[in-house]
């Protein structure tokens, strides 16, 4: 009988002969949308990824859970996607086996230290002895207190939380079980990070939010015929094309129309929110200075953009905030549009000096700003073009293919 670690180097020196036959399942724990279906697929990062994979030449699969009444959503898309039904502990087992069931590919990506991804790709490799890469796009603990959190429920709760049909526990993701997988990353072969935030928190190797500089072509698409296609003519348009939630500090930007107090001023919120009643709390405050669009599909993205003067990314401090790459940033940079966005985390880094920056949480400094750009747009314009060159050099689907292939070549498990 072959030792794992032999089984291991066969299954590596195999893989590597010819690319071209080789198969990537990524696996996905939420294609709900609320989770990684909300922009139709292509643009959050697990799509991303699959794309770079694609152009290298490996055949590529999206598998992954639906929890809850959110409806699946399978994008159009070269890239094939499926789905299992998720349910709580102890139904959750069997959708773990059907999910396993489905993942066929020699190389598994599992998209965050979760249960539902990383746990089930450990699992997998018991009996197939496949490498797995981990991507940590996200710090999970982060939403429940970081480091800090801890479970220490009495003798009597602890029962409540595992017996009980709606216990906390009986959640396959519940943060007791991500701070466990969160302990097992270095079981991965290799992981990807996409923030300096993440990289001293877990190691890994740099892996950006790559961009289709192609798609997102400002050589493409008309300003004023996007701004009139979406009934944004006549107004000077801060766009925030993302689900506004508090870390990400689209208050600040509300706060600094109140004190501009300008009529033809307004913030365009894209998609909107799929967690909460966040939306509705911001348009019965600052309902005056916003302009909601629906979700649209991540081909029609470049279009709606093309109508915003500005892209902001008013991130604030938080753990959360700094785990994260924007992908709105890089939206703004692939259209050659001004970015107004704070200096929190790798932010500064990503827009070099083609953009204005901020402080976190200052829409004194965000109204003077936004003066600033409208007082010398030619200049703002400018700095755009810039950000576009700086897009295509280091933060394209292009870039991601290029380092993606290197760690792909580099993959020992002797």
């Amino acid at each position: 009988m072959l030792t794992n670690t032999h089984q291991h180097k066969q299954n590596i020196e195999s893989l590597q002969q010819s690319k071209t036959k080789l198969k990537v399942s990524l696996l996905v724990s939420d294609l709900s949308s609320a989770g990684a279906g909300r922009w139709g697929g292509g643009g959050v990062r697990s799509f991303l990824i699959a794309q770079a994979l694609q152009k290298l030449g490996y055949q590529v699969e999206i598998v992954g859970f639906v929890f809850g009444n959110q409806p699946a959503v399978i994008p159009q898309s070269e890239i094939p996607v499926s789905y299992v039904n998720g349910y709580n502990y102890p139904q959750f087992l069997n959708s773990a086996s059907q999910l396993l069931k489905k993942i066929d590919g020699d190389i598994i990506y599992a998209m965050r230290p979760k249960m539902t991804t990383f746990g089930l790709s450990l699992l997998n490799q018991i009996k197939t002895h496949k490498p797995i890469i981990l991507d940590i796009d996200d710090w999970e603990l982060s939403w429940h207190g970081g480091d800090q959190w801890q479970y220490r429920p009495s003798i009597k709760q602890f029962a409540k939380d595992i017996l009980k049909q709606d216990g906390v526990l009986r959640y396959p993701d519940h943060p007791l079980y991500i701070k466990w997988v969160e302990g097992m990353t270095k079981r991965a072969s290799a992981i990807t990070i996409h923030t300096q935030f993440l990289k001293e928190k877990f190691g890994g190797i740099y892996l950006p939010n790559g961009k289709d500089t192609n798609l997102f072509n400002p050589k493409l698409y008309n300003s004023e015929e996007s701004k009139a296609r979406y009934g944004l003519s006549g107004y000077r348009t801060l766009m925030f094309p993302g689900a506004p939630r508090p870390y990400k500090g689209v208050e600040d930007i509300l706060m600094a129309l109140d004190i501009l107090n300008q009529a033809d001023l307004r913030l365009v919120i894209v998609g909107g929110s799929p967690y909460d009643d966040y939306d509705s709390q911001l348009m019965e405050k600052w309902g005056r200075w916003i302009i909601k669009l629906p979700k649209y599909p991540s081909s029609q993205m470049p279009d709606i953009v093309a109508a915003a003067d500005v892209i902001v990314v008013p991130q604030r401090n938080t753990p959360a905030a700094l785990a994260q790459f924007p992908l709105k940033l890089t939206d703004g940079m692939s259209m050659a549009k001004p970015i107004l966005a704070t200096r929190v985390g790798d932010i500064p880094e990503i827009l070099g000096n083609n953009g204005y920056l901020v402080d976190s949480n200052a829409p004194e400094q965000i109204a003077e700003q936004i003066q600033a750009i409208f007082e010398d747009f030619d200049l703002a314009k400018q700095r755009g073009i810039q950000a576009r060159e700086r897009c295509v050099k280091y933060y394209s689907i292009d870039t991601m293919k290029s380092i993606i292939s290197q760690l792909f070549s580099g993959l020992n498990l002797h």
